[in-house]
């Protein structure tokens, strides 16, 4: 009963978490005069992937690297198969030329990279995470000086322009209600997860990855339904590119990750990889440069495949 009061708490954490940090996000794009889905791709992506950051961080040095890399992995699963198939189903999304010319490259040309670090050797180092951290850096540098649009921005007709200060504060309540929400869920979750004597590896890919996923779905949702969609797509591209080159690369500068159960090498780091890869192909059909209700349905079904063929 305790573990279920822990998901309803944060659930109800993560929503108004997420309300608070959209709200942030586009004041500080209008007062910096930055693209939102810049902000997106920084600002909340950034907010959004810190429960990864700190779930994958603690289970490292408590000595559950599966719970940390399986974390990731699924996250990253889950912000496409799960959070932008519903973000799409709810409404069309449409995508310009740098979506595909930069953004969608460098996520996968991240995950490209890790797939590399760590399926030869099972092990991803700490020169190695300080490889993943600098690319990051410089993605970033790349984004605040020369990136462009990526999505047609929505401009909400309720946007209030707030003062800076109140922007930087609702930031940074919106930031720690989504942690607090997502540490709070986390545990419940894995309280109702360690019951059934599941692995860490099925409980870092499904219920864990869910969980810490649940912040990019607040958000997401809640700046389609305030017609942010810039917001909603740059935010689970960032937190995509965030999870690999941030999380497990401050992660493994602390501590190198070595994999205990080679399910994950087996099979989930090619359910991302792929699930990865079919974005693109996704955005050019059957209507070119344009993700609908149609795209949304596939990756659920994708999803549910690869949950399936996992925890069986």
């Amino acid at each position: 009963m305790q573990n279920v009061f822990y998901i309803i708490v944060g659930l109800i954490l993560l929503v108004a978490g997420g309300h608070w940090l959209l709200k942030s996000a586009v004041a500080l794009s209008l007062r910096l005069h930055i693209s939102r889905i810049i902000i997106g791709m920084t600002v909340v992506s950034f907010a959004t992937s810190a429960p990864e950051l700190i779930v994958s961080v603690n289970a490292a040095l408590n000595g559950f690297p599966d719970l940390a890399l399986g974390n990731v992995v699924g996250s990253n699963i889950a912000n496409l198969g799960l959070v932008l198939a519903i973000i799409i189903i709810i409404g069309s999304i449409d995508v310009r030329k740098s979506f595909y010319v930069t953004d969608w490259p460098v996520m996968m040309a991240s995950s490209l990279l890790f797939f590399v670090f760590i399926y030869f050797d099972g092990e991803l180092q700490r020169y190695e995470g300080g490889i993943m951290f600098l690319i990051l850096f410089l993605f970033l540098v790349y984004l605040l000086r020369y990136q462009k649009p990526a999505v047609v921005e929505g401009v909400s007709k309720n946007v209030t322009l707030l003062p800076l200060h109140k922007a930087v504060l609702l930031l940074g309540i919106g930031g720690g209600a989504l942690w607090g929400g997502s540490e709070i869920l986390v545990k419940g979750a894995i309280g109702l997860a360690s019951f059934y004597g599941v692995s860490d590896r099925i409980i870092g890919i499904t219920v864990v990855s869910v969980g810490t996923s649940i912040p990019e779905l607040a958000a997401s949702i809640i700046a389609i339904i305030q017609k942010e969609k810039a917001i909603s797509v740059g935010n689970l591209i960032g937190s995509n590119i965030f999870n690999l080159l941030a999380v497990l690369g401050i992660t493994a500068m602390i501590k190198p990750i070595r994999v205990v159960d080679q399910g994950l090498l087996e099979n989930d780091v090619f359910w991302m990889l792929g699930i990865s890869f079919l974005i693109l192909p996704l955005v050019f059909l059957p209507k070119g440069l344009r993700l609908g209700w149609r795209d949304g349905m596939i990756l659920v079904g994708i999803y549910t495949v690869f949950i399936y063929f996992t925890v069986t």
